[in-house]
Formats: C-alpha cells, sequence, structure tokens
C-alpha cells in the first residue's frame, strides 16, 4: 500500500501504468497523445485561451534577453544586480532601460494576492518546515531528474557543468520561498523568482545554440510554461500530497494559505495566471495531466540523480552508511518507478527500514506540535539544518542567482 499510494502521489496510478514506458520512449509522442483538456476555469485568473502550455514561454522576458545578448551586457547587468537582495530594495542604477522597466514590472505583486494568506503560509512554513525541506529539497529534486526536458535542459546548460553551484542557487530560491518573510519588504522571495525568470529567458536563448542539447532532445525552445507547471508541481503539489499521505495534521486554511504562496510565487515567476491552479482540486488535476505526459528516464537524469544523491550523503555521516541512506530516503520519497527511472541503487536493509520508521517519527513529532513553544523550536532546528545545508553547498561562500552567459563547456 505504501508504494502504491506514493505512486499516486506523483501520478495517478492509471496514468503511470498505461503510459509511463511511452513517456520513456518518446515525450513528444506522449504530448501528442496526452492532449491538454485542462480548463482555464480552474486557474486564478478564471478564464483564458485554454493555449496548450507545451507551446507557450515568456515573450516579454525571451525578447529582452536576446537583446541584451546581442549588446554584450550581460555581465555588467550580473554585476548590477549582485547585490540586489531585498523585495522592497530600489533597483541598481545604470541598468540598461528597458531591463529596468521589465523588471519593475515584474517585481509587482498580483492584484489578487493576500497578505494573510501568506503570513499564514509563513506559520505553516514555521510547524512543518523539516516535511516541507524534505519533500522541496531532496524529494523534489529526485522528482526533476526524471522529467526528461528538465534534466537535459540542467545537464546541458551552464549550471549542469558545477550541480554543487546549482544546487545551491536552487536551495536559496527554495529557502527564499519557504522563509518567514517571503514576501514582506525584508524578504528576498520576489529578487529570487525576478533574478529566476531572467535566466530561464537566457537559458531559452543559449541552449537551442547547443550542439549537444539538440542531439538529446525533440524540442527546439526550453522551458515552456508547461515545463515550469512541471517543476512547480514537483514542489507544493507533491509536498500537499506527501504530507497527506503522512497524516500530517494540516488544517483547510494552512492548505490553502500554502497553495497562495506558490501560487504568487508562480505568477512572480513567470507562469501566465491561467495556467495556476486555483483550488488544490484543480491542482491534483494539472498535476496528473502534466506529469503523465512528461516523466520517465534518461541517461542525463540518472548522471544528475547520481551528483545529488552524492552530494546529499556528503552532508550525513558515517560515511559508511550514508549514500545506502540517502538512497532509499530517496527511493522512499518519490517511489519505485522514478527511483528505478533515475538509476537509484536498492538498498535492502534501509528500504525497509525507512517505510516503517519513518510514520512513526511523523506522529511522534505531531504529538508534540501542539505544546507551548514546540512550533519555535521546531523553526529553530529546521532553520539551523537549511543553513547548515546552504553553507555546506556554498562552502562559505557568497552564492547567488546569476544569469548564464554560456552553455555547459565542451
Amino acid at each position: 500500500m505504501v508504494g502504491m499510494s506514493r505512486r499516486r502521489a506523483l501520478i495517478s496510478g492509471g496514468a503511470l501504468g498505461a503510459l509511463g514506458a511511452l513517456v520513456a520512449a518518446s515525450p513528444a509522442q506522449a504530448r501528442s497523445l496526452i492532449g491538454w483538456t485542462w480548463s482555464p476555469s480552474g486557474s486564478v485568473a478564471g478564464s483564458g485561451a485554454g493555449a496548450d502550455p507545451n507551446w507557450v514561454w515568456d515573450e516579454q522576458a525571451d525578447r529582452l534577453l536576446a537583446s541584451l545578448f546581442e549588446r554584450g551586457v550581460i555581465p555588467q547587468v550580473n554585476e548590477l544586480l549582485w547585490d540586489w537582495e531585498r523585495n522592497d530594495q530600489p533597483l541598481p542604477d545604470g541598468l540598461p532601460p528597458d531591463l529596468r522597466d521589465f523588471m519593475e514590472q515584474a517585481r509587482q505583486m498580483p492584484s489578487w494576492a493576500d497578505p494573510d494568506k501568506l503570513e499564514l503560509a509563513a506559520e505553516f512554513n514555521k510547524s512543518r518546515g523539516i516535511y516541507l525541506n524534505l519533500c522541496n529539497g531532496p524529494g523534489g529534486g529526485i522528482l526533476a531528474t526524471a522529467i526528461p526536458k528538465e534534466a537535459q535542459s540542467v545537464y546541458y546548460s551552464a549550471g549542469g557543468a558545477d550541480m554543487e553551484d546549482r544546487v545551491a542557487k536552487t536551495s536559496a530560491f527554495g529557502f527564499a520561498v519557504g522563509s518567514l518573510n517571503a514576501y514582506r519588504p525584508d524578504g528576498s522571495c520576489v529578487v529570487e523568482c525576478v533574478k529566476t525568470r531572467l535566466v530561464h529567458a537566457a537559458v531559452r536563448h543559449l541552449l537551442p545554440q547547443s550542439p549537444h542539447w539538440q542531439a538529446a532532445t525533440d524540442e527546439e525552445i526550453p522551458i515552456s510554461q508547461e515545463d515550469m507547471l512541471v517543476t512547480w508541481h514537483t514542489l507544493p503539489t507533491f509536498a500537499m500530497r506527501t504530507m497527506r499521505e503522512w497524516e500530517v495534521p494540516i488544517t483547510d486554511d494552512e492548505a490553502e494559505a500554502y497553495l497562495h504562496l506558490w501560487q504568487v510565487t508562480a505568477h512572480v515567476l513567470g507562469i501566465a495566471d491561467e495556467y495556476i491552479p486555483a483550488s488544490w482540486e484543480s491542482a491534483h488535476a494539472q498535476s496528473d495531466q502534466v506529469m503523465a505526459r512528461n516523466t520517465g528516464p534518461t541517461p542525463e537524469g540518472v548522471k544528475l540523480t547520481d551528483v545529488l544523491l552524492g552530494q546529499l550523503a556528503e552532508q550525513t555521516s558515517p560515511a559508511s552508511i550514508s549514500r545506502p541512506l540517502c538512497n532509499a530516503l530517496a527511493r522512499y520519497l518519490v517511489g519505485e518507478q522514478v527511483a528505478e527511472w533515475d538509476g537509484i541503487p536498492r538498498e535492502p536493509v534501509w528500504d525497509e527500514l525507512i517505510p516503517e520508521v519513518w510514520p512513526l517519527l511523523v506522529k511522534f513529532r505531531e504529538g508534540l506540535i501542539p505544546l507551548p513553544a514546540v512550533p519555535e523550536a521546531a523553526w529553530a532546528v529546521d532553520e539551523a539544518v537549511r543553513q547548515y545545508i546552504l553553507f555546506y553547498l556554498t562552502k562559505g561562500r557568497q552564492t547567488k542567482i546569476e544569469i548564464p552567459v554560456h552553455n555547459r563547456p565542451e
């Protein structure tokens, strides 16, 4: 039952069984077979053209970045944006006017953003940080390597050559979303989202120039709106479904607030409102469709998984048990099918132990949460773990999101 329910946590059981082999063999054929049927009436916009997001990108950002590359100003832009860190911080002087205009518009919160829900989401992150860090970190990371287009985009872009730095930057973004002040004036989530949107546009400009990427994929332009939606579902949708499976107590208001946090994040990242689910019901329906037609094995995904698990193992001790433990934890988080696609070795001892022990740990922890001061203490421990992971990944150096200027070196 554990294995089957976890498979449903990523993809509905029927879709995985019927389409897993097809997706593995030909993602393009799967996308053709599984047409886009999700209705924009289920989005935060409530309406829209209903265009297949696999063929929609980010036209405004893409035109801008192409122009910036043509003018050769990306290195200067990165230098100017290095110290732009807070949501309320003015943009630095010296930016090209068209870039400044775009960023001023991109940093605006959507009209439907609800400050009260964002604050409740922060409180939810405080009490549930250990689960969210586990699902959004190792869980989301391993899921991403089983998404062929994402694995290939990461592997052949500049970040694929230095996965430690790439994971550190991804972690910085994830920590910004999960922080208590994510969208407050002194937070950094808006900054990280806008910078990531610029990076996505840069990758869309650069990757089509890579013969290695061209040889590995059947697409012409990476990081479509659908690709971003797929990544989005490996984070909040996967986390919420997994916490429900673990029987973590979550009120309806908390669940709605957590979704709202990620709805706002999707908007600031450049996902069109007509594709952002308005409810968990809509999110689950969209997830089942896009994950079924976008998951499968690739050589790049297997290589990236090995790097990610190697990094995770180095953060634990003793070394003799860390990698087998990380392998088993990853298999428990993402399920059998994804683990096989990603080439995660089986660990006979840990594979049996973790499914038995983890639910008991959750029940023990949740028995303590209602007691006074426990959420604050839990957050302090979770935050210490977050900061340790980030310090380890960055080797104590400042790591910030920067616009790439080349693909993976030959």
